[in-house]
């Protein structure tokens, strides 16, 4: 596994690059696409563009985002925009298929196995039942909720907290969770 990509049986995940702006348009305007995501549906290609930009800029120990593609064509992006915080998002012609399960196990095991991280996080809109349910199922757990956490438009929308520890791997040792 190459750093900048990752592959599954059915996807690849690669660092965005600039020729991805009209498949992320496609989804990042999408208002069924972005029906829980943190900002409302992009209007234009350039709010896209200012989008991408910042993905493809940032820096290198904060962040680890990837373009997700299937069958060569760009379906979404998941990673992590901002460490531990995972985060994704799908066209919605690719719901149903299991791509984002597909997806997140491996990214998830990346984190794990090359960052070394403790915890991977989530922040997800309580409505978002498809995303809780993904979640759960890869072994997030619940550990908070809170009211009026994002601002998008004039709605203001709730957070549930989840997290996913790192697998114990060492031999005899327990570890205090706290």
């Amino acid at each position: 596994m190459e750093d900048n990509i990752i592959r599954t049986a059915r996807l690849t995940m690669r660092r965005p690059e600039v020729r991805d702006l009209g498949a992320m348009h496609a989804i990042l305007s999408n208002p069924v696409a972005m029906r829980y995501w943190s900002t409302l549906p992009h209007k234009n290609l350039g709010e896209s563009r200012e989008w991408l930009k910042a993905m493809m800029a940032s820096p290198e120990g904060e962040s680890d985002d990837f373009v997700v593609t299937f069958e060569d064509r760009v379906i979404g992006k998941a990673g992590f925009w901002r460490l531990p915080e995972i985060g994704y998002i799908f066209h919605p012609d690719c719901w149903g298929q299991g791509l984002a399960h597909e997806c997140l196990s491996a990214l998830i095991a990346r984190a794990f196995q090359r960052r070394g991280m403790d915890a991977i996080t989530a922040d997800v809109d309580p409505r978002n039942q498809a995303s809780l349910g993904l979640l759960g199922k890869l072994g997030f757990v619940e550990t908070g909720r809170k009211q009026a956490t994002w601002l998008i438009g004039d709605e203001w929308c709730d957070s549930v907290y989840m997290e996913l520890r790192r697998p114990n791997h060492s031999m005899g040792s327990e570890r205090q969770q706290f």
